[in-house]
């Protein structure tokens, strides 16, 4: 019997109910369902008495998600698409992700339009685009202490009432780098729309294979955004007496104290999100963000002389 992953924000009683809907729907069609939260893949964060809590990457996939899967369907807002990315990374599957939030940037349809979407799927009419994730892992002289899988990005930063942050950043062979700010942002390309886009960070084509460095609000006029491959690994190492905050997708993070390393590489497993139809980048921008829209009116040579 075929079968179908829901993963849904039980934090909104219309996703919870839309799941139960489309488990009902799937089911009359010979297809059977097995369902899951978005919280699986939300990590928490560390305290100050407890600054890590180490889960492995592949230990977050829910029970009874497999490889044998069809495709799975993600019900909530872009932070349930980050999520559930977290969750069936390590299994490959294909992730319709259908809009119950706001903005939906990543998502792919609206609550409104399940049912064709879904059914479109079912009967194989789909494409799949691939965005790259990244692996972010904390060690201290120990070893390893926290690792988590990344769509979007890792931001780390200072706690309020701290002073400027001072980091090394070393990037793949390169010479390490010395960056006074009050953060760092290390995104993939789906996160250059995100905390990225704020931190004056340029937008990157999803399917470019690069990541971006980010200061925040850095000390030097100099420190500026740089893209790189995303086959080079970065190690940021914070010169600091006080301790940070490291974030990972606005849902998860930890602690980092002035004797850990942060590493961050691209990951093995990648995103794959299921398009409807033909993916227009610029058309989302567009849409979401309002990018590149004419001018409501244009004034001419009369209006400027």
């Amino acid at each position: 019997m075929p079968k179908v992953g829901i993963i849904y924000n039980d934090a909104k009683p219309v996703a919870e109910r839309v799941a139960l809907d489309m488990e009902s729907w799937l089911e009359k069609r010979g297809i059977q369902t097995v369902m899951a939260t978005g919280n699986g893949g939300i990590l928490g964060y560390g305290k100050p008495d407890a600054p890590v809590c180490h889960t492995l990457i592949e230990s977050l996939v829910p029970i009874g998600f497999d490889r044998d899967l069809m495709f799975v369907v993600a019900l909530g807002g872009d932070g349930t698409v980050l999520s559930a990315c977290r969750q069936i990374a390590p299994l490959g599957l294909p992730v319709l992700n259908v809009n119950t939030g706001h903005m939906g940037f990543l998502t792919e349809t609206y609550l409104t339009d399940w049912e064709e979407a879904v059914s479109q799927v079912v009967e194989g009419n789909y494409v799949v685009e691939q965005r790259s994730m990244m692996t972010v892992r904390v060690y201290d002289s120990q070893g390893l202490l926290w690792e988590a899988l990344s769509l979007n990005e890792m931001v780390l930063h200072r706690e309020p009432l701290t002073s400027m942050c001072h980091f090394e950043v070393q990037i793949g062979r390169h010479l390490p780098v010395d960056i006074a700010a009050d953060g760092v942002i290390i995104s993939t390309p789906t996160g250059s729309t995100a905390y990225a886009l704020s931190a004056g960070g340029p937008v990157i084509e999803p399917g470019i294979p690069v990541f971006q460095l980010i200061p925040i609000c850095a000390h030097s006029m100099a420190s500026r955004a740089l893209v790189f491959a995303n086959t080079e690994k970065v190690i940021v190492t914070p010169a600091n007496r006080h301790r940070l905050v490291l974030v990972v997708d606005g849902n998860a993070g930890c602690y980092i104290y002035p004797d850990y390393r942060v590493e961050v590489e691209r990951s093995q497993y990648p995103a794959r999100f299921i398009r409807l139809q033909k993916g227009e980048f610029f058309k989302i921008l567009r849409e979401k963000l309002g990018w590149g829209l004419p001018h409501i009116s244009k004034p001419n040579l009369g209006e400027l002389a």
